[in-house]
């Protein structure tokens, strides 16, 4: 079985891939453009999961680096799915020190509870404290 490799940063990741999967398989970001990819991953931090060289998965982490971070955009492509390749890419990111002295941590999910809970994530202890403007489907035209 192939080594997954670990890789951080944009200019490591596979814009192209990203991309079709957000736009065209995942349930969060159907029909987001190219450029407005790019540019969340210009202001995130990138982590990506490789296998031989091909990229298999992705997630970003939105964060100041001292008190907060939101989890966001996580992917496994669904050949890849069910080996573990989600795991290492949340416990690279829990594991660096400025993620381990954030106060909060933050995600939303509609399908993978489970794996999240693994990692300590749990419901809202105050979800009434919560708010937000919520737009879905922005980006389908």
């Amino acid at each position: 079985m192939l080594e997954v490799i670990i890789k951080t940063g944009k200019e490591n990741m596979d814009i192209a891939m990203i991309h079709h999967y957000l736009s065209e398989e995942s349930y969060w970001a159907q029909g987001i453009s190219y450029e407005l990819v790019e540019n969340s991953l210009t202001h995130s931090y990138c982590v990506g999961a490789f296998l031989d060289g091909r990229q298999v998965g992705f997630g970003r982490v939105i964060t100041d680096y001292s008190t907060f971070a939101w989890f966001a955009d996580f992917l496994v492509l669904p050949a890849f799915q069910g080996r573990g390749i989600a795991k290492k890419m949340l416990t690279h990111i829990l594991e660096l020190s400025w993620s381990r002295g954030l106060r909060r941590k933050m995600l939303n999910t509609s399908d993978a509870h489970e794996l999240y809970r693994q990692f300590q994530f749990t419901e809202p202890a105050k979800p009434g404290n919560l708010m937000e403007i919520f737009r879905p489907g922005m980006y389908v035209k």
